[in-house]
């Protein structure tokens, strides 16, 4: 089967960008009321509506929520991918629907994702609020999930582009965490099962996006969604969009979020733990700071009337403008960069910095500035 041919094939046009909120997926959601069972099921601190997306018939029951945190989109994007594929009359579609009974709330933070904020409108982390759940938002998503008992729960976000794979220094593209239950991060049967789903998962994506594929950071914190709902007994899978060549606006990664989605519940049949499931989950590269978005090698500067070469690299910002999310490049590290990498990177062969306010880089200024006097970089990119 060709996943990234159905990717693209079931691609929702409507949403494209990085900036994705309620005002933009509500007239998809109206219109799938049709085919699935679509309801309003809460209110955000800001009273916008949480929609809840019903589909299948199926005794496996899996959770899914997005956009958590409300500048995370990418995964929302794929979820409404998959969803179009869910509508049509593909044969796996259909077996999906009878296999499952699937309950997805594609916006959890519809007020973050209005603002652009990682945090709710009390500026609060929704994913560190799952023990105690202060938020209308997390005591929504627990009602639900009481309500619910999932098999299976699918935590939906993004990841910034600094990650690698660990020992390929390859963009972490997709990333994977079956979530701990306990400080010493044992493995139960409960997190083994979701650790054989994403070994699934893993085999697939492997195809297309070859030692682009991580493994996050398995820290335990009980106020973690994620953990959270392991410690509940409920295998529980974290998803991460990462960050594919020149696709800052993430729409080619939403394809491998569909991939993702569609690959767990095809080969999701039987829940039967064999020896080799936890080697072959521990063999998926761990997620490693490795990158910077752009790197300038070899770049003069003169400090106290001595001339040297150094390196530095700039990291993109975003920044909502207009209802656009722009992408400022600032300065971020001046100095060793032996072990990181850049998506971009430019040789300066020796070229002498300077700026409108500096003859050398400094952490935190914008990405502007001129190699010899001649060629201009601007917000990070070289003019031509």
């Amino acid at each position: 089967m060709d996943y990234l041919q159905l990717a693209t094939h079931y691609l929702e046009s409507q949403l494209k960008g990085k900036y994705i909120h309620l005002e933009v997926i509500q007239p998809l959601l109206l219109s799938m009321s049709t085919d699935f069972e679509i309801s309003e099921i809460g209110m955000s601190v800001q009273k916008r509506s949480i929609y809840q997306v019903k589909i299948g018939t199926g005794k496996k029951k899996i959770m899914m929520w997005s956009q958590m945190h409300g500048n995370e989109p990418t995964t929302t994007k794929g979820l409404f991918d998959f969803f179009n594929f869910l509508k049509s009359d593909h044969e796996l579609a259909n077996w999906i629907i009878s296999e499952y009974t699937l309950l997805c709330i594609p916006m959890l933070n519809p007020d973050g994702a209005y603002l652009y904020t990682r945090e709710n409108a009390n500026k609060i982390d929704l994913n560190r609020d799952a023990l105690y759940a202060t938020q209308p938002e997390m005591q929504l998503l627990k009602k639900i999930y009481n309500d619910f008992q999932p098999d299976f729960c699918y935590n939906l976000h993004d990841q910034r582009s600094i990650f690698g794979t660990e020992g390929f220094n390859l963009p972490a593209t997709i990333s994977f965490l079956a979530p701990a239950y306990n400080d010493s991060r044992d493995y139960n049967d409960v997190r083994l099962k979701a650790v054989q789903v994403i070994n699934r998962m893993n085999t697939v994506l492997q195809n297309y996006l070859p030692n682009q594929i991580g493994r996050f950071d398995d820290s335990y914190n009980i106020n973690c969604t994620g953990d959270y709902f392991t410690t509940q007994n409920t295998p529980t899978i974290l998803f991460e969009a990462g960050h594919y060549e020149n696709d800052y606006d993430r729409d080619i990664s939403r394809k491998f979020i569909f991939i993702a989605l569609l690959s767990s519940l095809e080969l999701n049949c039987e829940n039967v733990i064999v020896n080799n499931e936890l080697t072959d989950y521990l063999n998926i590269p761990q997620n490693n700071k490795c990158f910077y978005d752009i790197i300038y090698k070899n770049v003069k500067i003169i400090d106290s009337n001595v001339e040297k070469i150094i390196n530095f690299a700039a990291q993109y910002k975003e920044s909502l403008t207009d209802e656009e999310v722009q992408f400022i490049a600032y300065i971020e590290k001046v100095g060793d960069l032996d072990h990181h990498k850049g998506h971009l990177e430019y040789d300066c062969n020796g070229g002498l910095f300077s700026s409108e306010f500096s003859f050398f880089p400094k952490n935190g200024d914008k990405a502007n500035f001129f190699i010899n006097n001649l060629t201009h970089f601007f917000n990070g990119l070289e003019i031509i």
